[in-house]
């Protein structure tokens, strides 16, 4: 057991995975031009091990052999465990400039999922299976995607309903021998799979009887025979027309995951058939993936606040009432997000075992991130000004023929150099792209799955002030 360096990390992804992006094949991910952007991300992981004012909160002590391992892999034990984890989540992405760096944390969460969901099932491999795993990740200190979402086709229809085009529109088993399956099928959206170790595969939706060959998880290396990473192509370098700035450029790409008949191997199967327990690993995974992203997306939730006081005050309207309204309602926004991330860990229920942060606070915790994000865009667009989209580029700043004309016009409130303002605005374009808002609504769930969760998990709450309000309007008798 031990932990791996940085190089290590990178050496280990030299390993004739199959990766595409931009429709080129790429030979190595660590030395291309835009994929090498995303493992610099996801190595901030390994570096934090590294580096002594983070090792407290990155490492861990294995509670049996006693050797360094990395605190993602730790089973938590109490309330104290996941405040650490939440915090290791958090500094990570402000290391990361508001990006987590997606190695360990959502994989830890799978596996997490996947011990709960096979001690539920109360099947001894599966069990002996996952743990057996878990050990193998702690050992080897590898990088793990958890890969959920399937591409589902008409979404309307259940996996096996053969009005589907095809029959792979859901991962499935499509052979069995005494050595292992074989499955097929894509899974989408699955960020830095292409740079991580381990792909741990999981269904995406509640199944019946007729889907059983669809109830299938599993784990697979990323560069196994037969899988396929097909990159979302991103902006991982600073264009000609935009500002320098001496800030390392950080970001993630997700696959679109192909599984053409790859073999797994019994001792990494961790559920085959029983579509009765498709569902419960769903919500497991879900309980648990959507902390990790009200963690991470604290320091993004940070930067929003931060940027909007800045243009307010290089505009001069920083103490204009309706200004200082939507400063506040920004500054609510932040702050509500903190606060509901740790009091889940504060407020932990314990699932076979394993603790997690409270179900209905996480899911509240990501609801009120997500629902309520477009409106935090809509109050930094009005209070940036239109000039957000107009203003001219850093090439028309560099032009000794216009330069003039952009300090004397566009210079903000006294003392607030036009260079500054345009910084600021190029900042904000970044921070309120399309992107991250399709990202707030549709990562980690919908917003309506958020809903549904926070209800069925409230339930038995519901019940009891259903029953103390009928004590008090006389209706039942006091006990």
């Amino acid at each position: 057991m031990g932990l791996r360096t940085v190089k290590q990390y990178k050496q280990s992804l030299r390993d004739g995975r199959a990766v595409f992006i931009a429709g080129e094949k790429v030979d190595d991910v660590t030395a291309h031009s835009i994929l090498k952007v995303c493992v610099d991300t996801a190595a901030i992981d390994y570096e934090m091990a590294e580096m002594p004012e983070y090792r407290d909160l990155a490492v861990v002590t294995h509670p049996d052999s006693g050797e360094p391992m990395s605190r993602y892999y730790y089973t938590p034990k109490n309330s104290e465990d996941l405040l650490k984890r939440h915090e290791l989540m958090v500094t990570a992405t402000r290391l990361g400039n508001g990006i987590i760096p997606f190695t360990k944390d959502i994989g830890a969460d799978a596996m997490n999922a996947v011990s709960i969901t096979a001690k539920v099932m109360g099947k001894k491999e599966y069990i002996e299976r996952a743990e057996n795993f878990r050990a193998y990740l702690q050992k080897n200190d590898l990088s793990m995607a958890g890969a959920m979402t399937d591409v589902k086709g008409n979404r309307r229809l259940r996996p096996s309903d053969n009005r589907q085009d095809h029959p792979d529109y859901y991962v499935r088993v499509v052979e069995k021998n005494d050595k292992g399956i074989i499955v097929r099928g894509a899974k989408v959206h699955i960020t830095a799979a292409a740079y991580c170790n381990e792909l741990l595969v999981m269904p995406c939706r509640n199944m019946n009887e007729e889907d059983a060959d669809y109830a299938v998880s599993f784990a697979v290396p990323a560069n196994a025979k037969g899988v396929t990473h097909v990159c979302h192509l991103i902006r991982a370098s600073q264009g000609p027309h935009d500002f320098p700035v001496e800030i390392t450029p950080r970001g993630h790409t997700e696959s679109l995951i192909i599984f053409d008949d790859v073999f797994v191997p019994w001792e990494r199967v961790f559920m085959c058939g029983e579509w009765e327990f498709s569902m419960p690993l769903v919500y497991n995974f879900a309980y648990l993936h959507r902390h990790t992203a009200a963690s991470y997306r604290i320091p993004i939730s940070e930067m929003l606040l931060g940027v909007a006081q800045a243009i307010a005050e290089y505009n001069g309207v920083e103490n204009v009432s309706h200004i200082r309204q939507q400063i506040t309602d920004l500054a609510i926004y932040v702050n509500t997000l903190k606060s509901l991330a740790r009091a889940s860990c504060l407020d932990y229920v314990v699932h076979e075992g394993i603790p997690i942060p409270s179900p209905v606070i996480t899911n509240i915790a990501k609801y009120h991130f997500a629902n309520n994000y477009h409106n935090c865009v809509k109050m930094i667009q009005d209070i940036s000004g239109g000039l957000l989209i107009t203003a001219p580029s850093y090439k028309d700043y560099e032009n000794p023929e216009t330069r003039d004309y952009i300090d004397k016009y566009l210079g903000g409130v006294a003392g607030v150099p036009a260079e500054h303002r345009l910084r600021m605005l190029q900042l904000i374009r970044t921070l309120l792209s399309l992107e991250l808002e399709v990202i707030a609504v549709h990562a980690e769930g919908s917003l309506m799955a958020q809903r549904l969760m926070i209800y069925l998990e409230s339930l038995p709450d519901i019940e009891k002030y259903k029953k103390w309000a009928k004590k008090l309007a006389g209706i039942e008798k006091a006990s």
